[in-house]
């Protein structure tokens, strides 16, 4: 099989194998994501993001960003479906755009998505991706093994499920996705629990569609801190702070409806792989 360079990163312990791709030549299978992020035989990850310029894809996506943005982050769950969005993933893309492509981080740094283009600004170890706006389209419910969860549901680029509970250990072991209902999320959607730790501060677990649960949701904070900020009347600007199992992200929904995500992204190994 063909050999190709790989490198592994993570924001806040959402982990992702990166396959640098400019020039658009090595298209990946839904069987080679799933081979590539398989944590016994594979590299292992929540996903793998396929890093080419907006010019060497036909994605629509990328193609309707040429002129605005130079990449494209062509995104794939761990069982190999198509994304519209990672927080946290796009975040490590930027980190790796700056150390190994010759991106200033002095300048603002426009990334192509399938839910379009996403701003990242860098301040040393923290970016800042300016997420577009939220989306928040009431009432929804969840189930966990026999309860029926009330929940929010808010669109941040991916489809999400905010559910309050009295204690994170309420979700259980989310091997299984959460039930939810099929004609309102046709697509599968993540859910995230979250509990309050203080004002303007919430902890959450999250079930990513796709991936199963993971120790960060870049998109799923920043539903939740929309969804906590709806229900607590704050006014815009106000900082959020959410604590998840891997990390912690700040939030801001700002006054002109923006939702600001700024967090890490590390990049901890790179080889090359024929899976």
């Amino acid at each position: 099989m063909t050999e190709y360079s790989f490198v592994k990163g993570h924001g806040t312990e959402n982990d992702f194998v990166l396959v640098p791709d400019a020039n658009g030549r090595h298209e990946l299978t839904a069987e080679q994501v799933a081979r590539l992020c398989d944590r016994r035989a594979g590299i292992g990850g929540d996903g793998v993001i396929r890093v080419v310029r907006t010019d060497a894809t036909e994605d629509p996506a990328a193609v309707a960003a040429r002129g605005e943005a130079v990449w494209f982050m062509d995104y794939r769950n761990s069982d190999g479906s198509l994304s519209e969005m990672c927080g946290n993933g796009i975040r490590v893309l930027g980190h790796f755009l700056v150390t190994h492509a010759d991106v200033d981080p002095r300048d603002p740094l426009p990334i192509a998505t399938r839910d379009g283009i996403k701003t990242l600004t860098f301040d040393g170890a923290q970016i800042t991706v300016d997420m577009g706006r939220p989306d928040v389209r009431g009432e929804t419910t969840v189930t966990v093994g026999d309860r029926q969860l009330t929940a929010t549901h808010v669109s941040t680029g991916n489809p999400h499920a905010v559910a309050f509970v009295d204690d994170l250990a309420d979700a259980g072991p989310l091997h299984d996705a959460p039930g939810h209902d099929a004609a309102t999320f046709p697509d599968g959607v993540n859910v995230e629990f979250v509990v309050r730790r203080g004002e303007h501060h919430v902890a959450m677990r999250v079930h990513e569609r796709g991936s199963g649960e993971t120790r960060s949701c870049g998109t799923g904070a920043c539903a939740v801190a929309v969804a906590a900020a709806t229900a607590d009347g704050a006014e815009r600007g106000t900082p959020y702070t959410v604590d998840l199992p891997g990390g912690t992200l700040q939030i801001v929904w700002t006054d002109d409806d923006r939702v600001l995500m700024t967090g890490p992204a590390v990049l901890t190994a790179e080889g090359v792989t024929n899976l």
